[in-house]
């Protein structure tokens, strides 16, 4: 039998275009990863708050000199936009109004496309099941400002470079990877139930002690990234599933 998929839930996309004298400069002093190596691939990457958490989540590409394409969760982009204004009042760049932007899967892999035809639920439900198993979170409204870039493994998916001078939060980020290590960090999991209930959690809901980042349903009920301690995760009835090797590192500094 054939899933039906509740649209309701679908994530929605936005892009920003991001262009002028002082772009690339003013994004590598708010951004996570190294603006100067981003090339034509989508990058994840994050702009955090003070406290080091990430405020936004979104993907980056450079598409030209001094222009860059950033595509965010639709119900984050005007903070976003107001964000930029406020912190870019000096620089000389100019940010685009948002235009829709479509998640699909490609090769293989979870991208976005701005032609229409890829604008279908199928399409996006696609793209939220291959992500998902690959690690390739999205924040939302609900989820900005909870999770530390490390917790979500973003520095093991080249969106955080420990070396490339200050931006947002670089302060508490660098402490936590130098000195320290996140006790809670991402899962790719699966469970038959929420509270008995059967539901799919959503972003930013607790189970317990273990923090839902994104779901989606699967024939055995749910499959998500979740953010938890190991052990939390050992006491769960939760089934903990493979991520790609690359994010089956131990998320602490290589020693």
């Amino acid at each position: 039998m054939t899933q039906s998929i509740n649209t309701s839930t679908l994530p929605q996309f936005s892009q920003l275009t991001i262009q002028g004298e002082d772009a690339e400069k003013f994004l590598q002093g708010q951004i996570t990863c190294d603006v100067t190596k981003l090339g034509l691939s989508y990058q994840a990457a994050a702009i955090c708050n003070l406290k080091g958490r990430i405020e936004f989540g979104f993907w980056i590409k450079k598409q030209a000199e001094k222009h860059f394409d950033v595509v965010i969760s639709a119900d984050c982009v005007d903070a976003l936009q107001v964000h930029l204004k406020k912190f870019g009042a000096f620089s000389k760049f100019e940010t685009s109004s948002p235009t829709p932007i479509y998640p699909c899967v490609l090769d293989e892999m979870p991208t976005f496309s701005h032609q229409n035809d890829h604008n279908t639920p199928e399409n996006t439900q696609a793209w939220m099941q291959s992500s998902i198993a690959i690690g390739n979170y999205w924040i939302v409204a609900a989820t900005q400002g909870e999770f530390q870039p490390q917790e979500l493994r973003l520095h093991q998916r080249g969106g955080m470079d420990y070396d490339k001078g200050c931006y947002l939060g670089q302060e508490v980020i660098a402490r936590i990877y130098f000195k320290s290590a996140p006790k809670a960090f991402l899962h790719y999991i699966k469970g038959t139930s929420i509270k008995g209930s059967g539901a799919v959690p959503t972003a930013g809901e607790k189970l317990d002690k273990i923090q839902v980042v994104n779901a989606i349903a699967s024939a055995e009920s749910f499959e998500a990234l979740v953010v938890a301690r190991p052990e939390y995760l050992a006491d769960s009835d939760l089934t903990i599933l493979e991520l790609p090797l690359a994010l089956q590192a131990d998320v602490a500094r290589p020693k």
